[in-house]
């Protein structure tokens, strides 16, 4: 997971994965993540146009600021599939 995390990074992240609980009562799984997904992408394309001063510098720095996203994500998921692995039986209980 991510080295210098504050103390409240697992308190945010966990808030985050609390509404997406809640939606599951209205809508199936699939359509959550994507909603989910699609939020990040679209927050994250913010967070990265904060840190330009014009349009042609973010298109500059596009394909970069892509390649650094993917691989965070890349590096969340693997730890998070290799935590459920691990723990599969105590996350998702018993299965026949």
């Amino acid at each position: 997971m991510a080295e210098n995390v504050d103390d409240s990074f697992y308190a945010r992240a966990d808030a985050h994965i609390n509404l997406s609980n809640e939606q599951l009562r209205d809508i199936g799984i699939g359509k959550v993540s994507a909603s989910m997904m699609y939020s990040v992408a679209r927050f994250n394309a913010w967070v990265s146009a904060c840190g330009f001063e014009s349009a042609n510098d973010m298109s500059a720095a596009r394909n970069e600021t892509i390649d650094y996203f993917v691989k965070q994500y890349s590096e969340m998921l693997k730890d998070n599939l290799d935590d459920y692995v691990a723990n599969f039986e105590k996350y998702m209980g018993s299965k026949p």
